[in-house]
């Protein structure tokens, strides 16, 4: 643009490609803890698919009146050799994307788009803050799986009780701690964003990944922005609000 040009103001904004759609063929489907179901996909394009830890694929999950909801899963892990992807599955209540978890049978298809998804893995980082509650188990469990052999890493994890602990296997230098909300119900509080006001943050360019309800996530951001980090070493998504079905918020305000 010269100095004399003026910006056109019909110019459409720039828009991001579609999300490539995939035809997902069930493999398997297995309860890994009492309260989740790993369900394993296949397609015929497999080979093509490509993500990084922590990115979500799109689901197209059949509702009770026949038509699809749009639903975000965050993939659990890829297996090439056997050309198969996993899916993990919190089991609360009686909603689609869980009710079809617990119905998937080997054969069974189901349409998705993706991945996609900006909280994923900073290899590259000093330490890594990890925080999320029940429906980021997934996710962190992946990052923690997939980050470099010694990193040192801090995870807080929210669930209601002990029985939604599950054993993290990780090759890192890991502090993690269950934070328990003991019977409250799950959603906006200062549980976790109390944790992150008294961390001791170590030294060096670390990079926090927060994830969970939105107005939680929002909150911890602007936590870590006041104490210090900068923006572009916080990767930060909603997974859920209260009284939404669906959908992931990118919060970066």
């Amino acid at each position: 643009m010269t100095q004399d040009s003026k910006p056109d103001i019909h110019e459409r904004p720039r828009q991001r490609p579609p999300l490539r759609s995939w035809a997902l063929r069930v493999v398997d489907s297995v309860d890994v803890e009492p309260n989740m179901r790993r369900v394993v996909l296949t397609a015929d394009d497999i080979g093509e698919f490509a993500y990084k830890p922590g990115q979500a694929i799109v689901l197209m999950i059949p509702l009770a009146d026949g038509e699809t909801g749009r639903r975000d899963y965050t993939i659990r892990g890829m297996d090439r050799t056997a050309g198969t992807i996993s899916i993990d599955f919190v089991l609360h209540g009686e909603t689609p994307a869980p009710t079809w978890a617990r119905q998937a049978k080997p054969g069974d298809m189901i349409e998705a788009r993706g991945p996609r998804g900006g909280t994923v893995l900073r290899p590259d980082a000093d330490w890594h803050l990890l925080t999320g509650d029940e429906t980021c188990i997934p996710a962190i469990a992946h990052i923690l799986e997939t980050m470099p052999v010694g990193a040192k890493a801090f995870v807080f994890i929210e669930v209601d009780d002990r029985n939604g602990e599950i054993d993290l296997k990780t090759e890192t230098d890991a502090v993690i701690r269950w934070v328990h909300r003991n019977g409250a119900p799950a959603g906006p509080s200062e549980l976790m964003n109390g944790m992150l006001q008294d961390l001791a943050l170590p030294p060096g360019n670390g990079h926090a990944y927060i994830i969970g309800e939105t107005s939680n996530v929002r909150r911890q951001r602007h936590t870590l922005l006041a104490r210090g980090l900068a923006r572009d070493q916080i990767s930060s998504e909603g997974y859920w609000r209260p009284g939404r079905i669906g959908g992931h918020d990118h919060v970066d305000d």
